[in-house]
């Protein structure tokens, strides 16, 4: 039944595909309400998409038919979801604390409460002065060692809510390349610095290694009692306690969170220390509301299945390799990268739940930079490549800095929005312009080297603008929930697993391999001449 309305997409598709998206405004003066959610805080405008009334019909019915309410319903009730691993997917329930679920006989509302409370104790506990470190002095830095989920979320977080911070500064170190360490701590007075192990499993290469380095250095200069500065976050308690982490600074989580899903439970420790408690409370309160909103709001009006209609629309049907996404708030600039991760890794796969290969495209690539950065960027590209990417544009309606928002505030809006009405209606200069500076476009200077086709912005390129009231805890909180919605109903209708990652787990073992065979401790056979040469010309280079 499903592959009827793929049908009806594609046909919908040969349709309109030379249509304009501008003329569809003049065709119907609301089609910006129709075409829009509008919530309390958070505005979703996809008008300036090529989505008429059949499409939206269609993909409607294509969400239907993937059972995504039911397969929701799953997911939230602790199903094992997650059908390669066995395992159920609840990281909602590290930020649902007002009502028991239970999964095989435990509440796991419970269970996450004790942990959160744990944690946030020991992040107050810090920021007041209560725990100090093995010198006997407050905490004055904080170096986060993790890689992945363990640290894109709290690292954006972290970005996006620096004007609540007022305790420990914050640092991250994740990179196996040992610049990345040593550019942090040689800053820093490792004496007073607090450092978190953060591994879902603890034995992730890159961060062992690092923490390993630390723990030689500061144990050099502390002696045992150095590890008073040490604080793991795993679901390997026996494994941190080996690596010689204090048994009431291991702070734990299950297997059923995913590292990309992971930070708002303890791996969220370092925001917590940044933030404090209520901060972050309200983080997780945020994330929760669109939980609520995603299970009861009917699909037409419901953000995150709309937003992903949109993605299988521009992905599957229209074939656009990529998305961009494009934050024109500067304290949102980890953003794109976290969602790199949570695209692409939750759904960068080739076969579908049931082993088959997947017919039709699917998860682009996403990347991104925020705006006004991005216009000296890679704009150019947006604007006149003969490759057409969605644009997703973010857009805070008020900033923090009151007394700036005339000059810098209302001169971002107007870009942002700018930016978007241009992408849509292009310009071409033969036939005049609906733009007042087009004398700027085609001033005397440039027209004597150039000719109109290199002017010409053929415009009809797609993007939708995300609203939000101003960059709180609780909007940050909203917005991360709804993207991780958004690439779930986007597995669910290409019928894949959106939260394992066997591609990662390839290189992993990989990489193991040759590590031993470059340090003498295996055989180079099972690799191919070009890598044993590459590994040749690094040891001449190394002996020159």
């Amino acid at each position: 039944m499903i592959e009827k309305y793929w049908k009806l997409l594609e046909k919908n598709r040969i349709e309109t595909s030379e249509r304009r998206i501008e003329t569809l405004f003049k065709e119907d003066n609301s089609r910006f309400k129709k075409f829009s959610v509008i919530t309390e805080d958070l505005i979703l405008d996809y008008s300036k998409t090529n989505i008429d009334d059949n499409t939206r019909i269609n993909l409607l019915r294509l969400a239907r038919n993937a059972a995504i309410q039911e397969k929701t319903k799953d997911m939230f009730s602790g199903k094992n979801i997650n059908v390669t691993e066995d395992r159920s997917v609840l990281h909602t329930a590290l930020r649902n604390l007002k009502s028991p679920l239970f999964v095989n006989g435990i509440d796991i509302n419970l269970k996450v409460k004790v942990g959160l409370d744990k944690a946030l104790r020991f992040a107050e506990d810090v920021r007041s002065g209560n725990i100090l470190s093995a010198s006997g002095e407050t905490f004055k830095d904080v170096i986060n060692v993790g890689i992945g989920g363990s640290e894109l979320g709290p690292k954006m977080v972290s970005r996006a809510l620096s004007q609540y911070q007022d305790g420990p500064k914050i640092h991250f170190v994740s990179n196996l390349d040992s610049s990345d360490l040593i550019d942090t701590i040689s800053k820093l007075n490792l004496k007073r610095t607090l450092f978190i192990i953060s591994s879902k499993s603890f034995t992730t290469v890159e961060t062992l290694t690092n923490a390993s380095t630390i723990k030689n250095i500061i144990q050099s200069r502390l002696g045992i009692v150095g590890m008073e500065n040490f604080v793991a976050v795993c679901c390997a308690k026996n494994k941190a306690l080996q690596f010689g982490v204090k048994e009431e600074r291991i702070f734990e989580f299950e297997d059923w969170v995913g590292g990309r899903f992971s930070v708002w439970g303890p791996i969220g420790m370092p925001v917590m220390l940044a933030v404090g408690a209520d901060v972050f409370r309200d983080f997780l309160e945020g994330a929760s509301s669109i939980d609520r909103e995603f299970q009861s709001a009917k699909p037409i009006q419901n953000l995150p299945i709309i937003l992903a209609l949109i993605g299988i629309w521009h992905t599957s049907i229209c074939k656009y390799p990529s998305r961009v996404v494009l934050p024109y708030e500067q304290r949102l600039e980890q953003l794109p990268m976290y969602l790199q991760q949570l695209d692409m890794e939750s759904n960068g796969k080739s076969v579908d739940l049931d082993g088959v290969s997947i017919s039709r495209p699917s998860t682009p690539i996403s990347w991104g930079q925020t705006g006004t950065n991005g216009q000296h960027a890679f704009y150019q590209f947006l604007h006149q490549s003969n490759q057409i990417v969605p644009c997703e544009f973010l857009l805070g309606a008020n900033s923090f800095e009151k007394n700036l928002e005339s000059n810098h505030h209302s001169e971002l809006i107007a870009n942002c929005l700018a930016q978007s009405e241009a992408l849509m209606t292009g310009v071409n200069p033969e036939n005049g312009s609906n733009f007042d500076d087009v004398g700027e476009i085609n001033s005397p200077l440039k027209k004597i080297h150039t000719s109109y086709p290199h002017l010409f912005c053929a415009g009809n390129r797609p993007s939708t603008t995300l609203i939000y009231r101003k960059l709180t805890p609780r909007i940050l909180g909203k917005l991360l929930a709804l993207f991780e919605h958004r690439t779930f109903v986007e597995g669910l209708i290409w019928n894949l697993n959106s939260f394992d990652q066997w591609g990662v787990e390839l290189g992993k073992k990989l990489a193991k391999s040759l590590t031993k065979a470059i340090k003498g401790q295996n055989s180079f056979e099972p690799f191919s001449s070009s890598t044993i040469g590459l590994v040749e010309e690094i040891n001449r280079l190394k002996s020159d």
